[in-house]
């Protein structure tokens, strides 16, 4: 990892993601699309316009994640800041627009935030505001793909308790097996005693679930096809997006919401040098959204060597926010994640 000061009041760490980005993205929507059933990695909803469209897909009326999550921070405060203890290492995941972290800091006032996100720019905006909002922090941003495995940057290892926070029940969009690799990552990432704050979606009634993933807005539609607009613009696909419904429902027997992206006619698109075939009706799989009770996400996350220090819901209690502790010695330490 190279570190630059990004500006005078943040401090910027490049995981090289630069030298493969493009191979890779190509590589993997080639990977996806010739397979049957055909599927997308939704790492790559998050562009700048990707992430700005789940900004506002956090705004939707029907999108309850977003506002109970909050809930839970707000009211929660001050027992959060007292399981995290002073001078801690706030290190984010997936940061976007950093509007949820803000209530942590304020409670909590670690002595150093790392924000990481796979879009450069929407990271670096968001970081610089938090570092002019709150001039007492020590503000850093690492340009990463956080579902491989990380370390602490040179600093940021000292101190107070470094305490992950993956807020958004993102977590719920890797494969039971899938997140519990990802969660063996941070725990390798963490020293013994090191915290990880995450929010999780539980379970609920189907209609809930599906208007959160289809608000009357469009925008989740949107943000779902824009996938295909970076496929069209930076792959050079002359895929069309708007010859796609979006489509998400619940697979109850696997506790999921599903994404699609449903291909209007039969057609065929052009992908690196390939052309592929659709039929009428034939999908994309973008993305799951797994929900847990809490029992079941304990126990994924003992597996990844994490022992439950704290639970908290909302009121209504459709989401939780756990606390884990990283064990003194870990049961699974895998050496990548392979999304996908």
């Amino acid at each position: 990892m190279s570190e630059a000061p990004m500006t005078s009041a943040v401090c910027f760490h490049d995981q090289h993601y630069t030298l493969d980005i493009g191979q890779d993205f190509l590589d993997d929507a080639i990977a996806g699309l010739l397979n049957s059933p055909k599927w997308a990695s939704p790492k790559y909803f998050y562009d700048y316009r990707g992430s700005q469209l789940f900004d506002a897909i956090c705004t939707q009326p029907e999108y309850y994640l977003t506002r109970a999550e909050e809930k839970v921070l707000t009211d929660r405060a001050s027992e959060i800041a007292e399981v995290v203890g002073e001078n801690a290492t706030l290190i984010e995941l997936g940061s976007g627009a950093s509007r949820k972290v803000r209530t942590l800091l304020e409670a909590v006032k670690p002595r150093h935030y790392l924000g990481v996100d796979i879009s450069r720019d929407f990271l670096i905006q968001s970081t610089e505001r938090l570092a002019a909002d709150y001039p007492w922090l020590d503000v850093h941003a690492a340009w990463a793909d956080f579902t491989s495995p990380m370390h602490l940057p040179s600093g940021l290892d000292a101190g107070g308790r470094p305490v992950v926070f993956f807020p958004g029940s993102s977590i719920g969009n890797f494969t039971p097996a899938l997140a519990r690799t990802l969660l063996s990552n941070l725990a390798n990432m963490l020293p013994p005693g090191g915290g990880l704050l995450i929010g999780v979606d539980r379970m609920k009634d189907r209609e809930i679930l599906e208007q959160a993933y289809n608000d009357a807005a469009g925008v989740t539609a949107a943000f779902n096809r824009n996938l295909l607009t970076r496929y069209e613009i930076e792959l050079g696909s002359d895929i069309d997006p708007e010859q796609f419904e979006h489509r998400a429902f619940l697979n109850e027997a696997e506790q999921r919401i599903e994404m699609h992206l449903v291909s209007r006619k039969a057609q065929t698109v052009a992908l690196g040098g390939l052309r592929i075939p659709f039929d009428a009706g034939e999908s994309i799989h973008t993305e799951n959204s797994y929900k847990y009770s809490d029992e079941d996400f304990k126990t994924l996350a003992a597996h990844a060597g994490f022992e439950s220090r704290a639970l908290w819901h909302d009121p209504d209690r459709l989401f939780s926010v756990h606390y884990f502790e990283r064990g003194s010695t870990l049961e699974f330490l895998p050496e990548s994640l392979i999304p996908g």
